[in-house]
């Protein structure tokens, strides 16, 4: 009977679990009292901790935790635990680990502090400075009690703080993400971004934490002449990847690549000698730009709006938006150009110019215009000639067309030329009157002396009148330089008759005499 006691007490003793003060181990939850959790470690005995050390979702008869073993026995015989430093003994251990790989804590503010934030992380308290906190212009109530990852910074051991930075973990968090982000980015791939900048050539659109260039020329299949046109700050957009550098940290996008190319079956759709129809969407000097349907423009050349008007400024013609019918003249699919013309869908006066006004022809017309050398007349089925300044008068020397002429004045003109090919009708306003240079030459024989007044003085030698609407040259080699430097307009002056050039329309003096 002894021998048989002795063996039961002897697999008692075996079944009690050996436990040290000062180390970590398993408890079970045997019994919840109203401040007292009993606890079952495997000792002889039960423990007791207070029910202030457990959260609401751990007060459970049968959950497993752990435990820190502050005494194996009181004077009661119960073994004394703590559930609250075996969290803290572990949590640290934890954060130390964490701390040396770089890894990331997550923790919540409980107070603010001078300097700084008091942070639970892991049941450890940490100190997070206002300098490494990231919370400028945050409320306190957005902080306090709200979760955030922080990164260890400084750890000391002795004292068991910590020192946290919200400002270095965002930074890590915005990498980890950049890096992910990279892997996730495929070339073809469509991705949701927001457009944070916009610049003259493009815009620069977040797709979360990888930033790519969306060049102007990618944004729309129509032309646009800024990227404010297609985009605006804060955008959410969905773009193509067409071009992945990560070495240079470079991503081109595209957002038109989306759709469809609108030039894809050009061929079919418009063809040489159609007339369509389109808005007005750009107006340059050298043409407009006619939108057919979205994505496709063609372009009316300033030279193919009118076979008879000048035109000097289309602005004048167009506006921006206006609905104009054209011809379309040529299809480059592979340029992505479409000539088109407004010219073509009117009759072509220039087809019986010649006819119509043959050479020798007096005709009536309107003065539209003037240039340096010469002056525009508006004749019939609106085509247009032109006065040169050297076909106005026999003798008078005209400086400038505006001097003797004005514009809307009505004037009897005479052709001279019609070509047609080359689009110009050269007319005549002298040819009016029989030429008089014969008659000149008779009456101002070579070597005829007489009195003239100074009409200008210029480099190369001296104007004066002779007759009305008759001007002679006094060479510059023919006069004292002394008598140049004196003469004035209207001054007289005695000259002689040396040349005389029927054909040049010129008379030529001395004034060597």
């Amino acid at each position: 009977m002894t021998e048989q006691k002795s063996e039961l007490e002897e697999l008692y003793i075996q079944s009690i679990k050996m436990v040290k003060e000062g180390e970590v181990v398993k408890g079970k939850i045997v019994s919840i009292k109203t401040k007292e959790v009993l606890v079952d470690v495997g000792f002889k005995s039960e423990g007791i901790v207070p029910i202030t050390e457990f959260t609401a979702a751990d007060l459970e008869v049968g959950k497993e935790l752990d435990f820190f073993v502050e005494s194996v026995e009181d004077d009661s015989g119960i073994i004394a635990l703590s559930h609250y430093r075996a969290v803290r003994i572990q949590g640290w251990e934890k954060l130390v680990k964490g701390a040396k790989e770089g890894e990331l804590v997550e923790g919540r503010p409980i107070k603010k502090v001078k300097g700084g934030f008091l942070v639970d992380v892991m049941g450890i308290e940490g100190f997070l400075p206002s300098s490494l906190s990231a919370f400028k212009g945050v409320p306190d109530k957005d902080i306090i009690y709200k979760p955030f990852n922080f990164k260890v910074v400084k750890v000391n051991n002795l004292r068991q703080s910590i020192i946290l930075s919200r400002r270095e973990a965002m930074q890590k968090e915005k990498q980890e993400s950049k890096n992910k982000r990279w892997l996730d980015l495929k070339i073809g791939g469509i991705y949701p971004g927001t457009v944070k900048a916009i610049t003259d050539f493009g815009a620069f659109v977040d797709l979360g934490g990888v930033d790519g260039l969306l060049h102007i020329t990618d944004m729309s299949w129509s032309k646009i002449s800024h990227p404010s046109e297609a985009v605006a700050l804060g955008d959410k957009i969905e773009v193509m990847v067409l071009n992945l550098d990560k070495e240079a940290n470079k991503v081109s996008l595209g957002l038109k690549q989306r759709l469809p190319d609108p030039w894809q079956d050009i061929e079919n759709k418009f063809k040489a000698g159609d007339k369509v129809k389109g808005k007005v969407v750009n107006i340059l000097p050298y043409g407009i730009f006619v939108e057919l349907e979205k994505g496709i423009e063609g372009l009316v050349h300033v030279s193919e709006v009118s076979w008879t008007k000048r035109i000097n400024n289309l602005n004048e013609m167009f506006a921006m938006g206006d609905m104009v019918e054209t011809q379309v003249l040529s299809v480059d699919k592979e340029s992505r150009r479409i000539s088109l013309s407004l010219k073509e869908l009117e009759q072509n006066p220039w087809l019986d110019a010649e006819s119509k006004f043959p050479s020798g022809t007096k005709v009536s017309g309107k003065i539209r215009g003037f240039t340096d050398y010469g002056v525009f007349v508006e004749l019939d089925s609106n085509l247009e000639g032109m006065v040169h300044v050297s076909d106005m008068s026999w003798t008078k020397r005209i400086g400038h067309p505006q001097d003797v002429l004005k514009k809307g004045q009505k004037i009897d003109v005479i052709v001279i030329s019609v070509d047609t090919q080359n689009r110009r009708i050269v007319l005549g306003l002298k040819q009016l009157q029989p030429n008089p240079w014969p008659e000149i030459a008779v009456k101002y024989p070579l070597n005829t002396a007489l009195e003239a007044e100074v009409v200008s003085v210029t480099d190369f030698g001296v104007f004066v009148k002779l007759d009305e609407d008759l001007e002679g040259l006094i060479y510059t080699s023919e006069i004292d330089k002394e008598s140049i430097s004196q003469l004035k307009p209207g001054d007289k002056i005695k000259v002689k008759v040396i040349k005389v050039d029927v054909e040049q329309a010129k008379i030529g003096l001395s004034a060597k005499i």
